[in-house]
């Protein structure tokens, strides 16, 4: 073999004398691109997820405090919470359509006269173990019964 045959082999591909090299992709590295990708997504769709939940349960906050806030003017009026009216008969007035969707604001109880506790109570569409049902007093005392406590839900 000459030394001319093979320096023009060598430049023109990888591949020895009298073999073609064939371009494309091996199937090995096609799977590695598709499971790379399927990572990708995965982690893509979690924290979008995470994210409506989060922004749920700040609507869900939002409510409440509306709602403690038309407690506290009911009371500056009448000087007790007995006869307020419980805002989730008039839902339009505390809560958007979207948010009751999923949170079912009301009372915790009965107010009496002196005290009250509304609560946001998620629904099956809202799935937020971590936070659970949403809770406000007439103190402002906030409260959560999911394992991530008052400091992350609030």
């Amino acid at each position: 073999m000459s030394n001319r045959y093979y320096a023009s082999t060598r430049d023109a591909s990888c591949a020895g004398p009298g073999q073609r090299r064939v371009k494309g992709f091996t199937l090995l590295e096609l799977m590695i691109v598709v499971i790379v990708i399927a990572i990708l997504a995965i982690l893509a769709v979690s924290s979008y997820s995470f994210a409506n939940v989060k922004a749920r349960r700040n609507a869900a906050k939002g409510c409440l405090t509306q709602a403690a806030q038309y407690m506290e003017r009911y009371y500056t009026t009448k000087l007790t919470y007995r006869d307020a009216t419980d805002p989730p008969q008039d839902p339009s007035t505390i809560c958007d359509a979207e948010t009751q969707k999923f949170y079912t604001v009301s009372f915790s109880g009965v107010p009496d006269g002196t005290t009250f506790t509304v609560q946001a109570v998620p629904t099956a569409s809202q799935k937020d173990p971590s936070c659970g049902t949403l809770s406000l007093d007439q103190a402002g005392t906030k409260g959560a019964s999911g394992t991530g406590g008052v400091s992350v839900c609030w």
